[in-house]
């Protein structure tokens, strides 16, 4: 009988011990499960434009190699002039900042003039000023504006409807560096050192890291 009981109390000992290892597991369960609950989600800017700034800088080192004077050269007959190419890039911000505070876009529809930019000093500053305040609502944009519907029609006809992230992404960013590449071919071909853009150019290395 006294075996008996020893053993009871040692399993009762047991059964204690184990239950006391456990009430930290499930406590610290619980904190696990407040703290992920708290994390917030990056805004799109930070998850979706990571390298808005990166792309913006590599635009305006291209549009800062454009010379004066030469705004009537053009590679081809059924090229841009490079006055047109340089301006149609140092304008692009614009179109970005058009699909981030509207929700569509007609085509067909009148649109109010744009201003002349006829020296590189203004399709620089034109691109200072749009990437400013491209920048400044992409860092206000929500989740509900970033993944809201965003169409573009020729009158009645809608020819795209995608989420506005994706469109900002393919009409804007990629559109940039389609016409930034054109632009370094004719910096090339007017004898005029091709800035470094992803990597090294042939005239110029990118700067150390910090």
């Amino acid at each position: 009988m006294a075996k008996t009981s020893a053993r009871s109390k040692s399993s009762s000992k047991s059964k204690k011990s184990t239950e006391s290892k456990k009430k930290p597991a499930r406590k610290y369960t619980s904190r696990q499960s407040k703290s992920t609950k708290s994390i917030e989600r990056p805004n799109p800017l930070a998850l979706l434009f990571p390298d808005l700034e990166s792309e913006l800088a590599t635009t305006r080192r291209m549009l800062d190699r454009v010379p004066s004077g030469r705004n009537d050269w053009r590679p081809h007959v059924k090229s841009r002039t490079l006055g047109e190419l340089a301006t149609h890039l140092a304008q692009l911000p614009g179109f970005g900042l058009m699909m981030a505070t509207r929700n569509e876009f007609d085509g067909l529809a009148p649109r109010p003039p744009q201003p002349a930019l006829t020296t590189n000093a203004e399709r620089v500053q034109a691109f200072e000023d749009l990437s400013a305040q491209l920048r400044a609502v992409l860092q206000k944009m929500t989740w509900d504006q970033a993944n809201a519907p965003w169409k573009l029609r020729l009158g009645d006809k809608v020819v795209m409807n995608v989420p506005r992230t994706q469109v900002i992404r393919t009409v804007f960013v990629t559109h940039s560096a389609h016409h930034r590449a054109q632009l370094g071919v004719y910096l090339r071909m007017l004898e005029i050192p091709v800035p470094w853009c992803y990597g090294r150019s042939a005239d110029e290395e990118p700067p150390a890291a910090p």
